[in-house]
């Protein structure tokens, strides 16, 4: 199983990326492989495409939430609908390439789905939110900022989702086993047989 790993486009402000990165993890800890993550800036690319997720019916919308309860009843997950939906993510994803330079890309990605999917706060939206939970990680909430903000954060996440969309992403979670695309929770099966394979 060595040098196994999954590549995972992932946004803060999608559903389907919290379950996926709680469903990853005991396929991680069986195939003993590595999880890779890349910031994707889904609402970027939906302006891109002229899609807006709210415009959709509204008795598909209404499914889709009753589905996730069952998703978070199944795993016994403390998912919870946001009051407010949908966020503006930009902050929080480039927060995630300047965690990655103090080695804590994993837990600050981690806090903020926790902070938002468990806890309805859409805070995290903006630093004042995202401040306290880098502080909690050990981490100084001014250079966290400086560094979210700087032009080479702000390349690494445009080029992260440009990359993305190159490869053929349209949406997340979007997982990567070499070159072959598994996309959404529900793939997990198929992300386990793949790196299983010889």
């Amino acid at each position: 199983m060595e040098n196994k790993y999954v590549e995972m486009y992932w946004e803060v402000g999608s559903t389907n990326t919290y379950f996926a990165f709680h469903l990853i993890k005991p396929v991680l800890k069986r195939t003993g492989a590595r999880l890779i993550l890349h910031p994707f800036n889904l609402g970027y690319v939906f302006r891109a495409n002229n899609y807006v997720l709210m415009d959709e019916p509204a008795i598909k919308i209404e499914n889709r939430i009753h589905d996730l309860t069952r998703w978070a009843a199944k795993y016994d997950l403390p998912f919870s609908v946001p009051s407010e939906f949908p966020i503006k993510t930009s902050r929080a994803l480039r927060g995630s390439l300047a965690m990655r330079q103090f080695d804590l890309e994993l837990p600050y990605i981690e806090a903020i789905m926790s902070a938002y999917w468990e806890r309805d706060d859409a805070s995290i939206q903006d630093y004042s939110g995202l401040r306290p939970i880098v502080k909690g990680l050990g981490v100084d909430p001014d250079e966290f900022e400086t560094l979210s903000e700087s032009t080479e954060v702000r390349a690494q996440l445009a080029n992260s989702t440009d990359a993305g969309m190159k490869r053929g992403v349209f949406g997340v979670p979007s997982m990567f086993i070499g070159d072959e695309l598994f996309w959404g929770k529900d793939r997990m099966e198929f992300v386990e047989d793949e790196l299983l394979r010889p």
